[in-house]
């Protein structure tokens, strides 16, 4: 990160992030009940994930192997030996009253993952991330539905035992819009291993610790680096309930203000957890934040250590998105916003490939990364969407590299009718007569626009270049736009000067 200085009565900010990542196996971490969302609430459960007496969870190996997949994503030091150990506190969505996690001996330790703010490259701290299950979840009825107005609350214990994936950060981060271009990233890389899935309620959900500390307690002028001191002395809150990189942006935008204009007021900042409540925009607090001593960790006494030792190096992972958007820039010679598009997701990228290695690679582009995913994101899709019809979208960009159609009509005619009424492109083409109008047949309409326009042509031949767009305009409508504008404007031309 660039180094930024601090002046005598600046406030700055200082986040750290926990995001849980719900691991994508079909079964739960400690159970064989399914991780399938079900609108039944309390279906997949049993004694296990209800934590009845004398029920025995026993480890998934998908969840373990999700775990390596992320260590070695984020370059993290997997241990040969890990534990699993009990954090104990109550809440009605958790049936035990305490949580099977990692504490001291986590499965990740010391990683990091590289970030783009503003053009400057940075790497975030990881400084662990460890298994564990998931709690239930709470359905807030009644008065205005929010966790402070709600008449009452149901308790669904579907997802409890749901393996997560818990990521710790160090307080890396001096703003919410670096925070969210992290959670960008880390979702890409979760997507590119197969361990996570963005559509699933609840897949993601972070937890945030916000301090607001003035610039004279700061033990050095670069805002980058706050010294120990000073964090440990710095009142924090911790934003729950966020899920979504949006969600955090907004959030932590709203608790940073909050806060600095507290301090600004003489105010103290309680050290406090608040909740997020994304449909009225602000936080409201919860309780007093809990301390680490709070939760009475101990080893779980039904779980024995985890060894990795030689498992973890026969778990591959694939290219990742920074290596994969070098690669296109060194490769396919496209520009970065080209290939950050085109990386955005794993399935994006691997069609691109298929369509670059049949055509030319800056067709493939500009139809993939503009026309595709341009028209997607105005029906609020995603490729994922038409996963079934890729074949058809290749074949759309054959009809124009063979120059059978116009790349105006396959972008404005062909691709939306495709995404618009489920036609296949050739059946499109045929209906609306969209095959590209003949050479002989273009120049007639050429020489016909020029006959039939002489004060366009004057206007042409006194200086003004803007005429050339009538007549193009004029061609084009003489051969039910057909032609291929940037042919029509030079033979044009052409004619013009004779």
């Amino acid at each position: 990160m660039t180094a930024q200085t601090v002046q005598q009565g600046d406030l700055v900010t200082v986040i750290g992030l926990e995001v849980h990542v719900q691991l994508e196996t079909d079964t739960k971490i400690f159970c064989g009940c399914s991780t399938e969302a079900t609108d039944e609430p309390n279906e997949n459960v049993c004694p296990i994930c209800l934590g009845l007496p004398g029920a025995l969870p026993v480890l998934n190996e998908g969840a373990v192997e999700a775990a390596v997949k992320i260590g070695k994503a984020i370059d993290a030091d997997i241990p040969e030996e890990t534990r699993f150990h009990r954090k104990n506190y109550y809440y009605p969505d958790l049936p035990k009253n305490f949580q099977i996690t990692q504490y001291d001996e986590p499965i990740c330790q010391e990683g990091g993952l590289e970030i783009s703010v503003e053009g400057d490259r940075r790497t975030v701290t990881i400084e662990r991330a460890h298994l564990e299950e998931d709690p239930g979840s709470l359905q807030h009825v009644g008065g205005g539905g929010g966790i402070d107005s709600a008449e009452y609350t149901l308790v669904d214990y579907n997802r409890a035992g749901t393996p997560l994936m818990e990521i710790v950060t160090a307080p890396d981060f001096r703003s919410p819009d670096e925070v969210r271009a992290f959670l960008s990233e880390l979702e890409e890389v979760l997507e590119y291993l197969g361990v996570f899935e963005a559509e699933r309620d609840g897949s993601l959900r972070i937890d945030a610790n916000l301090s607001i500390i003035p610039a004279e307690e700061i033990e050095s002028d670069d805002v980058t680096e706050i010294g120990p001191d000073a964090l440990a002395a710095a009142n924090r809150t911790e934003v729950k309930n966020i899920s979504s990189h949006k969600g955090a942006q907004k959030a932590l935008a709203y608790e940073e203000t909050r806060q600095k204009n507290a301090i600004q007021r003489g105010r103290a900042v309680e050290q406090e957890t608040r909740h997020w409540d994304e449909s009225r925009g602000i936080t409201v607090s919860m309780r007093s934040k809990e301390e680490e001593k709070d939760y009475r960790y101990f080893e779980e006494a039904d779980l024995p250590p985890l060894r990795v030792s030689g498992w973890k190096e026969e778990i591959a992972i694939p290219e990742l998105p920074t290596a994969r958007r070098e690669r296109f820039e060194e490769e396919y010679g496209l520009s970065d916003e080209a290939a950050s598009k085109l990386t955005s997701t794993k399935q994006v990228a691997d069609f691109y490939e298929d369509v670059a290695g049949e055509y030319d690679p800056d067709l493939a582009a500009t139809w993939v990364a503009d026309n595709l995913l341009g028209e997607l994101n105005y029906r609020d899709m995603e490729i994922t969407d038409i996963e079934g019809r890729l074949e058809e979208v290749t074949r759309l960009v054959e009809l124009v590299a063979e120059d059978e159609i116009t790349a105006k009509n396959a972008r404005e005619t062909v691709l939306r009718g495709m995404l618009d009424d489920g036609k296949e492109p050739d059946e499109i083409v045929e209906a609306e007569g969209l095959g590209k109008t003949g050479e002989d047949e273009v120049q007639q309409a050429v020489t016909e626009a020029v006959e039939e326009n002489p004060e366009a042509v004057a206007d042409y031949e006194s200086g003004d270049d803007g005429a050339i767009n009538f007549l193009v305009g004029q061609v084009m409508q003489k051969t039910g736009g057909s032609a291929d504008p940037g042919d029509v404007n030079q033979l044009l031309r052409a004619e013009l000067e004779e």
